[in-house]
C-alpha cells in the first residue's frame, strides 16, 4: 500500500513496516509502498527501530512523507594514539 494509505488505517502511531517500493532523491531515500507487520507502542518504538531486519522499518505516521536520509563515508572517525 502506499504510505499515505498507511497514515490513513494508522493514524499518529509507530509502525513496523516492510519497504516495498522506493526511490532516490540526491541522498534521500523515498519510500513509496509499505506492508504494515504491526503497530509499535511509543515507549518501544526505539528499541524496535534497532532490531528492525533489512527491508523493514519502524516510522511514525504523523510523518507526511516517508523518507531515509543516506549518509555516505564513515560515521565517526577515530584517531589512534
Amino acid at each position: 500500500m502506499k504510505w499515505e494509505e498507511a497514515r490513513e488505517l494508522f493514524p499518529d502511531q509507530f509502525l513496523l513496516v516492510s519497504i516495498l517500493d522506493y526511490h532516490y532523491e540526491g541522498e534521500k531515500k523515498i519510500v513509496d509502498e509499505v506492508a504494515p507487520i504491526r503497530r509499535i507502542k511509543d515507549e518501544g518504538a526505539n528499541t524496535e527501530f534497532f532490531k528492525a531486519k533489512e527491508g523493514t522499518m519502524v516510522y511514525h505516521t504523523g510523518n507526511s512523507d516517508f523518507v531515509i536520509h543516506i549518509r555516505r563515508g564513515p560515521l565517526m572517525k577515530v584517531r589512534r594514539i
